[in-house]
């Protein structure tokens, strides 16, 4: 299969025949349709996270199941999937407790001495990103990181509800638990910022915040049901929002991932109020609460992927979607074949656009 491989941190990816093995007992093979171009590959890409080298990034897809494993009970071939990088193992205290998404998943991979799942033709080991690897052709996955939707859902749309929407959605519905009249402020609106917008007006917030330096990312997330919008880079953002609400908001839902943003979202709290980090902040950065702060009941919190369930919910999502409740059309900038993978990623960079969806020849 062709494959977008990154051989080194800070390089450009390079289109390369990958070998794809066989199914093991609990994996599947889905020829990929869609994949979104998230800011969290970028972190990678671009070295601020680390990976092990040569990887095939990509984890927010969906795709046509074509083989199973001998074990696999929750999919079969024809099925139309969207992926996750939640792969869970269904046994561990995590997900017996029901907090699926912090599973550690190493139950979910192949163990060492295994053959690899994806070489080269020398068969040099290729290594899998975020347990998908779907900037490819092809994905071989635990079936623990996919699951079945309506087959009636476009593909292309549907492979944004695999990270930006249910990272969005599950904060909103999951880590901050949003109620009817709750004010909320959204900082930063890439894909996961439009999506925590979208799922607050579902959810019946009352005021929804718009926070963004980028004009036309602003004037999207009204069109998805904020209510306000301000810029981001003003000077006077945290005042605007605390006397848009009269004090504060109950719930600041960080989306970009950079400490300026992390700050505004803990200052624009209200007493009691709750602010949730989804961005994948610098590695070295800390982001807290004063001590007046701790004395006014304010709370800070992550959520990784959204504290998603991710088999209930995506499908949920999926539904909400077909009943034009969630809107993906909105959120997706562009459509672009793989090898305008270093593009997409260069748009990612400006910080201009919302969302670039690879998209693979039936």
């Amino acid at each position: 299969m062709k494959a977008a491989v990154l051989f080194e941190a800070k390089t450009e990816l390079r289109i390369e025949d990958v070998v794809v093995a066989k199914p093991g007992p609990h994996e599947v093979l889905i020829r990929t349709a869609a994949c979104g171009v998230c800011r969290s590959d970028l972190h990678f890409v671009d070295g601020a996270y680390p990976h092990a080298m040569p990887c095939i990034p990509g984890h927010e897809a969906a795709g046509i199941v074509e083989q199973v494993g001998s074990e696999v009970t929750t999919v079969k071939p024809g099925d139309a999937v969207v992926t996750c990088l939640s792969a869970f193992c269904g046994h561990c205290e995590f997900c017996v407790t029901g907090r699926m998404s912090l599973c550690l998943g190493g139950d979910t991979r192949r163990k060492p001495g295994e053959p690899p799942r994806l070489t080269f033709s020398d068969g040099t080991p290729v290594n899998q990103m975020l347990n998908l690897s779907a900037y490819a052709e092809q994905m071989l996955i635990h079936e623990h990181a996919c699951v079945r939707i309506d087959p009636e859902m476009p593909l292309d749309r549907a492979c944004v509800i695999g990270c930006a929407v249910t990272t969005g959605a599950g904060a909103v519905f999951n880590a901050a638990d949003v109620t009817p009249g709750e004010t909320v402020a959204v900082v930063g609106c890439g894909g996961v910022g439009l999506a925590v917008v979208n799922a607050a007006k579902i959810a019946g917030a009352g005021r929804i915040i718009a926070v963004d330096p980028v004009p036309e990312k602003r004037e999207i997330a009204k069109k998805l049901g904020a209510t306000h919008a301000v810029d981001a880079t003003s000077e006077t953002a945290v005042a605007e929002i605390v006397e848009l609400t009269k004090g504060g908001v109950d719930h600041a839902i960080e989306a970009v991932g950079r400490p300026q943003s992390g700050e505004l979202a803990v200052k624009v709290l209200r007493r009691g109020g709750t602010a949730t980090i989804l961005g994948m902040m610098p590695l070295n950065h800390q982001t807290g609460l004063s001590a007046l702060d701790l004395l006014s009941g304010k709370k800070l919190q992550g959520a990784l992927m959204g504290a998603n369930r991710f088999p209930v919910e995506i499908p949920r999502l999926v539904d909400f979607y077909m009943r034009g409740l969630l809107d993906l059309d909105t959120i997706i900038a562009e459509r672009v074949p793989l090898t305008q993978s270093n593009h997409a990623f260069d748009q990612l960079r400006k910080g201009d656009t919302t969302r670039s969806v690879i998209v693979f020849d039936a």
